[in-house]
């Protein structure tokens, strides 16, 4: 048996360092965090000074109790989760629950997984550093408290059914993706004329090349017009040549920020997918830690780097830097994210092979010599107006880094222009150019793009706003939360004009590109609008952009022990409090209603705004004799942009198409999306197809799609067995079941055998299903993975514990009586019956809105 019990957070790295080690320690996975804040009373002791009540998650007490076995089979523990905050929050949660002292227990990190590094860290041990513990427990309880005091203030003044939540971090990301989108709305663009001449000139060799010089910009077609007038029959002679050297310089090696950015720019990745590879590379020992916002390398990585790139290329290619990291607050790790060996060029998995090549190329990069160019602009003069035109060229004399890697910028930073300089031939002053032609081409003003996942992670670290370990949770939670969306929108044609100069003659001709087309951008929905615009209004500090970034300063100084972290909350509840009682109890409800304009026929308001189930337009007000009409919108519309016309249209639906074998067939929108109706049929629409654009021929082909996937594959018991895919994947349906189809069987190809053993296996599992059921209620105490739960309705629930704290048995449960299961649900559902008996009286009136009053008295 092992002397030691090493305790690490992920299975993958457990079987790394056990073959470093040796059979002196037992390597052993916590699977992540073991313990959090207790969910009843928000798990905070407010009154207490903020004490926290942490408890084990259920699906982690089988993990705990196999640590706590292994623990007193060994001589000693030692602690090896990461090095950032939450790695030493863990460590101190495995200190409390396996009855360790957190400052005798030896507690080791390390930046790579790697024989010397771990063999380093082993032989110079440390204890918990419990200031970078208050550092997690002040962040991970302030979100607490602002997730469960702002969380039930949306719920009571919004109205919409989701499930809505704010946060700290969250609700400020989605508040720059809302205001990027309407300066975008608002954004005029603006045309202007771009003049742009072909010259020719010969090169060494006598041959004539073609090359460009540009002009003045022209904000009227006229002025553009008159320019390429002015300069028929005109000579074109160099004026003046410049030539300068100038370098370029290699980026820096990887944060975890710049990895993001340029995975995406690059390779395509999400911000989660980048994060989700590049743990791989790191547990399987190919990478350095991958949550940093620091650029140093070691002194070994250095030398490493060296004879990589004097192996490869030559001394002339190396030159030794050490950046510095721009951010004043860099704390979650020492060391920039690099390969820990650079000898090993690439990796097997194909995922992992990208983002590894990638991070390869940069690390080398950062080592190289600097790239030499030389520049050249020429100065070019018009004999007949005295105007000037410029050309600009660019002559690579040493690739330096540039022979293995070129970062890449984001839209944003594009000057919109032909990316690169030309090669200009050998240009002399008062050397007489041959002139080919003259354009001056509209050109449009762009607004800024919409931030795609990486850019916005950019934004978010300029802002001091977040840290490495933040950003990829809190762009994953936002669209969860259906705030945010990330999505292409098509492009659109735009006419533009271009003058042509050539053979002393102007030609003018209408051109047409594509503008405004966008790939993987993120999108403010309409309820992450309207969620921002409440949030602004009533919680200006959590929505402030200084204020989250102080925040974040002081959880820094909590991790430098520098200041108290229950004294840092203290000061932050406090005024936080206030605002959310004072908001419960005065702020009116929002919908963010707009309106629209007036409809011809009945003379009523339209009105854009979010209802119960997303946006929506009503024509007519809650205060009207007649109920309103209401129509959804369609996804790419927004309760903030559609137009008069386009909310007309929505009113098209229901709309009868006309018959197909004797049945009406109608197109509409429903609850569950877009649908068209045969008979008393539904078939849902396929993703991004709208019920506006569906004639019948293609309602008759969605019916017959239906037809054939709804046709019985088989029998079973004499009754018929269809099949399908849903959101949860592919299923068979019997009667009333729904059985999942898991990927051990072939979905396309399932025979009469697969089919009976599917069945049987649910019906048999449906019979141990119900413990106790009261279906008139819609309660039922059922068997689940874990154990007995209480299912409400769709909801599902934990049952209470025994007065000792032991779980209930489901011999036990089933005798507990109905009045009881009752106040269980209560306990979690406040309200749950009352609100039943609130239904049935009467719902009050809407207050009338401001412009509502106002049409009355009109």
């Amino acid at each position: 048996m092992p002397k030691n019990l090493l305790i690490v957070e992920s299975p993958a790295k457990a079987k790394t360092i056990e073959k470093i080690l040796g059979s002196d320690f037992e390597v052993r996975s916590c699977f992540g965090h073991i313990r959090d804040l207790k969910k009843d009373d928000m798990g905070i002791d407010i009154k207490n000074n903020y004490k926290p009540t942490y408890i084990v998650s259920d699906e982690k007490i089988k993990v705990v109790n196999e640590l706590k076995s292994a623990a007193k089979k060994s001589t000693e523990v030692w602690l090896a989760t990461d090095e950032d905050r939450e790695g030493e929050a863990i460590s101190w949660h495995l200190c409390e629950v396996l009855g360790l002292d957190p400052y005798k227990t030896k507690r080791i990190v390390f930046h790579e997984i790697t024989k010397p590094a771990i063999q380093a860290a082993v032989a110079n041990p440390r204890t918990v550093n419990m200031n970078l513990v208050n550092a997690q427990q002040a962040r991970r309880i302030l979100d607490r408290i602002v997730g469960f005091e702002l969380s039930p203030v949306l719920w009571r003044k919004i109205s919409v059914k989701n499930n809505l939540s704010a946060g700290r971090v969250q609700s400020v990301a989605v508040r720059l993706i809302a205001e990027r989108e309407r300066e975008i709305n608002a954004f005029v663009s603006q045309s202007s004329y771009k003049v742009e001449a072909i010259f020719t000139a010969p090169d060494a060799a006598a041959r004539q090349i073609s090359f460009k010089a540009e002009g003045t910009k022209f904000s009227k077609a006229e002025d553009a017009e008159r320019f390429l007038t002015e300069c028929i029959g005109a000579n074109y002679t160099v004026k003046d040549v410049t030539v300068k050297p100038t370098k370029r310089t290699p980026a820096a090696p990887f944060t975890t920020s710049t990895l993001q950015q340029e995975a995406s720019r690059k390779l395509g990745y999400g911000v989660s997918k980048t994060m989700l590879v590049a743990q791989k590379l790191y547990e399987s020992g190919n990478i350095t830690y991958m949550r940093t916002d620091s650029v140093n390398l070691s002194e070994t990585a250095m030398g490493d780097i060296q004879a990589a790139i004097t192996k490869s290329y030559g001394d002339k290619y190396h030159k030794a830097r050490q950046f510095k990291t721009k951010s004043s607050s860099a704390q979650e790790a020492h060391e920039a994210i690099r390969p820990t060996y650079m000898s090993t060029t690439s990796v097997e998995d194909a995922d992992g092979r990208r983002l590894y090549e990638l991070i390869w190329k940069r690390t080398m990069a950062s080592q190289m010599a600097d790239a030499e160019l030389e520049k050249t602009v020429a100065k070019i003069g018009i004999s007949t107006n005295n105007a000037e035109l410029t050309a600009q060229g660019e002559v690579l004399k040493f690739e330096g880094f540039l022979k293995v890697y070129r970062e890449d910028v984001d839209d944003e930073d594009r000057d919109g222009e032909e990316n690169g300089e030309a090669i200009l031939p050998p240009l002399r002053s008062g050397q007489r150019l041959g002139f080919r032609e003259m354009k001056a081409i509209e050109r449009y003003t762009r607004a800024l793009p919409r931030y795609t996942e990486a850019s916005l992670v950019k934004k978010l670290e300029e802002l001091g706003i977040g840290r490495p370990s933040t950003y990829a949770p809190t762009i994953s939670t936002i669209q969860k939360r259906t705030y945010v969306e990330r999505r292409d929108k098509e492009g659109m044609q735009r006419n533009y004009n271009v003058f042509t100069l050539s053979d002393d003659k102007i030609t003018k001709k209408t051109e047409t590109e594509n503008t405004g087309a966008e790939k993987s951008k993120l999108f403010p929905t309409d309820l992450g609008l309207v969620v921002t615009d409440f949030l602004k209004q009533h919680f200006d500090d959590i929505m402030d952009y200084t204020f989250t970034a102080r925040i974040e300063g002081e959880f820094d100084e909590v991790a430098q022990g520098k200041i108290l972290w229950n004294k840092m909350i203290d000061d932050f509840y406090n005024p936080f409090k206030k605002d959310v009682d004072n908001t419960i109890e005065n702020a009116q409800r929002i919908s963010g209603e707009r309106e629209i304009g007036t409809d011809p026929t009945s003379k009523k308001p339209i009105i854009a705004r979010m209802g119960k189930y997303g946006a929506m337009v009503q024509i007519g007000t809650s205060e009207d004799e007649e109920k309103p009409r209401y129509a959804k919108l369609k996804a790419s519309q927004s309760i903030e942009t559609i137009s008069l016309d386009e909310a007309l249209a929505l009113f098209q639906l229901p709309k009868t198409l006309g018959e197909y074998e004797g049945q009406e067939v109608a197109v509409n929108n429903g609850r569950f999306g877009p649908y068209v109706k045969w008979g008393e049929a539904f078939v849902s629409l396929p993703k991004g197809e709208e019920p506006t654009d569906v004639d019948l021929e293609r309602a008759i082909q969605l019916i017959k799609d239906k037809q054939i996937v709804d046709a019985p594959i088989a029998h079973y018991n004499e009754q018929p067995v269809t099949k399908g895919k849903g959101r949860f994947g592919p299923f068979i349906k019997y009667g009333d079941l729904y059985i999942n189809v898991p990927r051990a069987y072939n979905f396309d190809n399932l025979s009469q055998s697969d089919i009976n053993e599917l069945i049987a296996k649910k019906v048999e599992k449906e019979s141990n299903r119900y413990i106790q059921q009261w279906p008139t209620e819609k309660i039922s105490i059922e068997n689940g993975r874990w154990g007995p739960f209480l299912r409400f309705g769709k909801k599902m629930l934990k049952l209470d514990r025994k007065e000792g704290g032991e779980k209930y048995s489901a011999e036990e449960i089933a005798s507990v009586p109905l009045d009881d299961v009752k106040k269980m649900i209560e306990r979690q559902v406040p309200g749950a019956f009352s609100k039943k008996a609130a239904a049935k009286k009467a719902p009050a009136k809407r207050a009338a809105s401001k412009k509502t009053a106002a049409r009355k008295k009109a």
